[in-house]
């Protein structure tokens, strides 16, 4: 997250080229670098972190609870259905946030302090920050209407039968009869026994590989998710020259859209064909195979970085910060960063470092038209002129092929959501049900939510080429080496999508292995005792979801 800077402080006018006039600090202040602001911006940070553990706590009666909930009173034919327009739906939240933080990132950060006509800057600005905090109040707000609804749930429900065949009604309530009587056994234990018990089943449900690899893959596929709602903003701007406002639209029309699709059309085949839990792997394999099929061109779907005069453009042709020997008597701020577009199609981090010395303003909304006399800049032999902005990296056609083959792929990953979901319900005990649900998305948060974002953002500050410094330490990165950025970036989420597949191959491998020795073992008489004994350890990879 980048500071704003005062508004006062952005001028176009103290960025041009003035020999004899004493360096300055240009764009950059210094004001926020005492004790006092920086033990504000702690405070500021503490306040962030707290309200996401409240954030985190408030979710849990929806996600685990809310799936063991469904899926112990819907009938065994709708559940994959619901649970699938369950997931569906808490798809929707994220990308009804990247359109609304699409909308909200259009107005100035200090839309609050500062009135429109005050600040010198445009939405196109890669100096621009974005009214972020305002997508905040709105979703808080929204989450506190839709939590009332929840204190009117009755704690059991009648258990749904599918089709109204008595058979299936007495075995729905044998089953649902025994499974309160398992959960009221487990709720009545003391605080002690239940402590004393929890080493048990946690290592019980550990120790179970269909169950342990479901959830690793989960995991790959988590932090694939979490690089993506992350990063994927700015990879799109830096890639394909997009502003915040457009990139975030993207995500939130197309590629969140895309992953709900998936979502339900895997619950739905899910309830069409009744799958076995070894079909359900076969699923989960096939979804995700040809989602690599389809992610492996996006690593070669981008754009070079574009010539920064100074920067990834000079004689020495090396990347690295060169001083220009047409600006050296301007005495250029080294802070500056104001870019502009050279008519020699050369991006300059600032007027001052194309030697400009005047600039046309536009009198009727105050914003900056050219900037002319650049001695760094040669037209036809005459010194030539710049606009404001960034060059842009001028590869505008891939974008299209890029957005329709990220979301192609993320549907055929979401297809294995579901499948994934109901390979977990069914290959445990039903009284570990909500408890092995709840380590699941502990697991999910510890192995993925938490690493992955620093993991993405630690290999994508590998590739930055020129760093903004604030305070004297790096800040924000000015210029990222856009190849390595879309190797490094786009290469670790094939990776954790090659690691998600694997570990389905794996359990699809294991459930085929059960089916056979289920199928062997009832071809030939087995003690009753031995055979009691292994239906209660094993259920069969041919039982229907």
């Amino acid at each position: 997250m980048t500071s704003p800077l005062p508004v006062g402080m952005f001028s176009n006018t103290t960025d041009l080229c003035q020999p004899g006039v004493q360096e300055s600090q240009g764009n950059i202040s210094d004001a926020g670098c005492t004790p006092h602001a920086a033990r504000e911006n702690h405070e500021v940070l503490l306040v962030m972190f707290i309200a996401q553990a409240l954030l985190g706590i408030g979710g849990v009666p929806i996600q685990p609870f809310g799936i063991s909930y469904i899926d112990d009173f819907a009938s065994e034919r709708n559940s994959p259905l619901y649970l699938g327009i369950l997931f569906s739906v808490t798809v929707i939240g994220p990308g009804v946030a990247f359109m609304l933080g699409s909308a909200m990132l259009r107005f100035y950060v200090d839309i609050d302090k500062v009135t429109g006509g005050e600040v010198q800057l445009t939405n196109k600005d890669p100096r621009w920050v974005g009214a972020w905090w305002l997508g905040f109040l709105v979703a808080a707000s929204l989450v506190a209407l839709s939590a009332v609804p929840y204190f009117f749930f009755p704690r059991e429900m009648p258990k749904e039968v599918a089709s109204g065949k008595e058979s299936d009604s007495k075995k729905s309530e044998d089953v649902l009869s025994q499974l309160r009587s398992r959960s009221e056994h487990v709720q009545n234990l003391s605080l002690t026994k239940f402590i004393k018990h929890f080493p048990l089943v946690l290592l019980r449900n550990v120790r179970h590989p269909v169950y342990l690899l479901v959830v690793l893959a989960q995991v790959n596929l988590s932090a694939m998710v979490a690089g993506l709602a992350t990063f994927m903003g700015k990879f799109l701007e830096r890639q394909f020259s997009l502003t915040a406002s457009l990139a975030n639209m993207i995500i939130g029309a197309v590629n969140i859209p895309g992953a709900m699709v998936g979502i339900v059309v895997g619950g739905a085949i899910l309830k069409r064909f009744q799958m076995s839990l070894r079909q359900c792997s076969a699923m989960c394999v096939l979804g995700m195979f040809l989602c690599l099929v389809l992610a492996f061109p996006l690593l070669f779907l981008g754009c070079p970085t574009q010539k920064v005069a100074g920067v990834t453009y000079s004689e020495s042709s090396e990347f690295g910060h060169h001083a220009l020997e047409c600006n050296l008597q301007c005495n250029c701020p080294e802070k500056a960063y104001n870019p502009i577009c050279g008519s020699n199609a050369i991006e300059y981090i600032s007027p001052c470092s194309a030697g400009c010395r005047d600039v046309n303003i536009d009198a009727d909304n105050n914003s900056v038209l050219n900037y002319t006399n650049c001695s760094c800049i040669s037209d036809n032999g005459l010194m030539g002129f710049a606009r404001p902005g960034t060059c842009g990296t001028g590869c505008s056609h891939l974008f299209l092929p890029f957005v329709i083959l990220s979301c192609l792929a993320g549907i055929l990953a979401s297809t294995s959501h579901t499948p994934s979901f109901m390979l977990i319900l069914r290959s445990i005990q039903p009284e570990d049900k909500s408890f092995a649900v709840g380590i699941q998305f502990m697991l999910l948060r510890v192995l993925a939510w938490m690493p992955g974002p620093v993991l993405y953002g630690s290999a994508i500050d590998t590739t930055c080429i020129l760093w903004e410094k604030k305070c004297d330490r790096k800040a924000a990165c000015i210029y990222y080496d856009n190849n390595l950025f879309r190797q490094r970036y786009l290469g670790l989420q094939f990776f954790f999508e090659v690691g998600t597949f694997l570990c389905f191959v794996t359990v699809y491998v294991i459930l085929r292995r059960q089916e056979r020795e289920a199928s062997n073992a009832a071809g030939t008489k087995v003690d009753p005792e031995k055979e009691k004994l292994a239906g209660n350890s094993l259920k069969s990879p041919e039982s229907k979801v």
